[in-house]
């Protein structure tokens, strides 16, 4: 009972130390990442049920990030193996960009507490998947790979899986993966080889403890309601039949100050806006903000202006977050920003 007693205490002291440990970020991004200041004041053209909270489109980017990690981890083991991606970095990442974006929130209305529950509560999730990973891969993982020879069929197998997951989550939320169906792919495409029956075992386990979390955040979005999958723009140059031509595209109304439209939100806006700055169109308001973030992605280690600057893995460029007016927008796209995602709210 003694020695019983003993490991009880021991695994209960490296549980509160796992958990002060994935609570630390949290902390120091709500003591130490306080911004200031107040919005500047601003008319909206929009009615008011069609604004959206400003700050926003800085607080979708922490999801996104996530989305872009698993987009770095497909690049990275598309030729190499999962121990080359800097899981500790991705965590890094995650983060200082919060921090980052947490000083800059007060000036766009700041954080209410859903958010900043939520985006901690993601935050924390995905550290704690990271280290997971990271802890087997480094490990037993690294180990399996130097016995392995050359690369085994599981290997190309789990990097296509991969990077259709990567392209997946641009636009659809991730507990709508069929995370079984890629388990299942992996046993029956395992040649029975040390690295098959690893990876095979490994990850159909991940995929499966992923199903199941899944099924239960599929519930609980249920139970609250989707967010709008839709926003309302106001855009000047272009005629409202041009704007009723391109995809997805809904025309509300035409005012003097240009053409009420309808969008999709999400990826799909991006190419939206791509495709309306290179038509000559300029957006005046985006759901009742003048401000929006964009990620632009280009060689430059730094740019001027960015609230932070993150390396890609596996890329060789930089990803920087650039806030900016919503009158700028497209012209800076036609001017040749590298824009890769615009946070819609």
């Amino acid at each position: 009972m003694r020695f019983l007693w003993r490991w009880t205490r021991r695994l209960i002291l490296l549980a509160l130390v796992l958990v002060l440990a994935l609570l630390a970020p949290v902390v120091w991004v709500e003591t130490m990442c306080r911004g200031s200041g107040t919005p500047a004041p601003y008319a909206a053209i929009l009615p008011p049920e069609h604004h959206r909270p400003e700050s926003r489109t800085l607080l979708t980017y922490p999801e996104w990030h996530i989305v872009h990690a698993y987009d770095d981890y497909a690049r990275v083991i598309a030729a190499g193996d999962p121990h080359d991606f800097g899981f500790l970095r991705a965590i890094g990442g995650f983060w200082s960009s919060l921090c980052s974006l947490s000083q800059a929130a007060p000036a766009h209305g700041g954080i209410d507490w859903p958010t900043r529950q939520m985006v901690h509560t993601i935050g924390v999730s995905f550290t704690a998947e990271l280290l997971a990973k990271a802890a087997y891969e480094e490990t037993l993982g690294r180990l399996v790979t130097l016995m392995r020879g050359p690369r085994a069929v599981l290997d190309d197998v789990s990097a296509a899986q991969a990077a259709a997951y990567a392209g997946f989550l641009q636009q659809v939320p991730w507990y709508r993966w069929d995370f079984r169906r890629d388990a299942a792919e992996l046993d029956a495409r395992s040649t029975g080889s040390l690295r098959d029956t690893e990876r095979a075992l490994a990850l159909g386990l991940e995929y499966r403890v992923k199903a199941a979390y899944a099924q239960l955040i599929a519930a609980a979005v249920e139970g609250m309601g989707q967010d709008e999958l839709t926003m309302r723009a106001i855009v000047a140059g272009l005629p409202a039949a041009t704007l009723a031509g391109m995809p997805g595209v809904t025309v509300i109304a035409e005012r003097p100050e240009g053409v009420d439209i309808e969008t999709p939100r999400y990826r799909a806006f991006t190419d939206l806006a791509r495709q309306i700055a290179g038509a000559g169109g300029d957006f005046v308001e985006i759901a009742g903000n003048d401000d929006i973030l964009y990620t632009a992605v280009d060689d430059r280690p730094a740019a001027p202006g960015a609230l932070i600057s993150l390396p890609r893995q596996g890329a060789g460029d930089t990803r920087h977050l650039m806030l900016v007016k919503v009158a700028d927008l497209a012209r800076l796209m036609r001017e040749g920003a590298r824009v890769e995602h615009i946070h819609d709210y």
